[in-house]
C-alpha cells in the first residue's frame, strides 16, 4: 500500500510539471558583442606644396664721415631706411613624422620686379638735409631657402597651428650684384586647415634673416663708419598635398 501511495504522488507531480509548461531548461547566458577598436589612419607621410609669397626687406642704417685733409673739417652724419618688396613663389616638401612633428624644406624665388623706397636724413657741416627716392626695378631679385623642424599642435581634427625653426640662406641682388647674401637662423609661425584627408590650406609668416653689420674706412683722406640692420621676411598663403 505504501508503494502504491508513492507511485500515485510521483505521477501527480509529473502531471503538474507538464501542465506548468513542460520540460525545465537551464538558463542561457546572454551573448555580449564586443566591438573591435577603431584604428585611426596613420598621420605620418610625405607632403608637397606651394604658395604665393609677399617678401620684404626692411633695412635701417646710420653712419658718419669726416674729411681729414680739409681745412674746413668737413663732417657728415646720416641715418635712414630702405624697403624692398617682392612677389614670389614658394615650394615646399616635407615629411610628417606624427601629428606633432614634421621636417620641412622650402625654396622661394621672386616673380616680379622689386618695388623699393629709400629715405635719408642727416647733417653736413652742421646743416640738416633730407632725401628720398622710390621706384620699381627689374634688376632687383630675391631668392631664399631653408630647412626646418616643424612642431605642430592639433587644435581640432582639421586645424593645426605650427612653428618653423631652422636655418637657411637669403640673397637679394640689384644691378650692382649681390646686395644681401646671408646664412642665418630662420623661424616662423602659421596655421593649416585640412580640406580633405590629403589637401590642406595654410598661411604663415617666416623671418628669413635678421642681421647687423658695419663697415668702416680710413682712406683717401676720409674716415668714417656705416652700420645697418637688415630684416627679410615673407607672408605665405598656399596649399599642401599629403601622400
Amino acid at each position: 500500500m505504501k508503494r502504491f501511495t508513492l507511485s500515485v504522488a510521483a505521477l501527480a507531480a509529473m502531471g503538474t510539471f507538464a501542465m506548468a509548461g513542460g520540460d525545465i531548461e537551464a538558463p542561457v547566458e546572454p551573448v555580449v558583442e564586443v566591438e573591435a577598436p577603431v584604428v585611426a589612419p596613420s598621420d605620418s607621410g610625405f607632403y608637397i606644396g606651394g604658395a604665393y609669397s609677399a617678401a620684404k626687406l626692411d633695412e635701417d642704417f646710420n653712419g658718419w664721415e669726416e674729411e681729414l685733409d680739409s681745412g674746413d673739417g668737413d663732417y657728415e652724419e646720416w641715418r635712414g631706411s630702405t624697403e624692398v618688396e617682392y612677389d614670389a613663389l614658394m615650394l615646399q616638401a616635407g615629411y610628417k613624422i606624427n601629428q606633432y612633428l614634421a621636417i620641412e624644406g622650402r625654396y622661394w624665388k621672386s616673380i616680379s620686379d622689386g618695388d623699393w623706397s629709400w629715405s635719408e636724413t642727416g647733417t653736413e657741416n652742421g646743416d640738416p638735409y633730407s632725401d628720398h627716392d622710390s621706384g620699381s626695378d627689374g634688376d632687383f631679385d630675391f631668392e631664399a631657402w631653408g630647412i626646418y623642424v616643424k612642431p605642430m599642435y592639433p587644435v581640432t581634427e582639421a586645424l593645426d597651428v605650427y612653428a618653423l625653426l631652422g636655418y637657411g640662406n637669403v640673397t637679394l641682388s640689384n644691378m650692382n650684384g649681390d646686395w644681401l647674401d646671408e646664412n642665418d637662423f630662420q623661424w616662423g609661425l602659421g596655421a593649416s586647415y585640412a580640406l580633405t584627408d590629403s589637401i590642406s590650406v595654410f598661411a604663415d609668416y617666416v623671418q628669413l634673416c635678421n642681421t647687423d653689420d658695419s663697415e668702416s674706412w680710413n682712406e683717401y683722406g676720409y674716415i668714417g663708419e656705416e652700420n645697418w640692420e637688415d630684416t627679410v621676411y615673407t607672408v605665405n598663403i598656399g596649399l599642401t598635398y599629403k601622400f
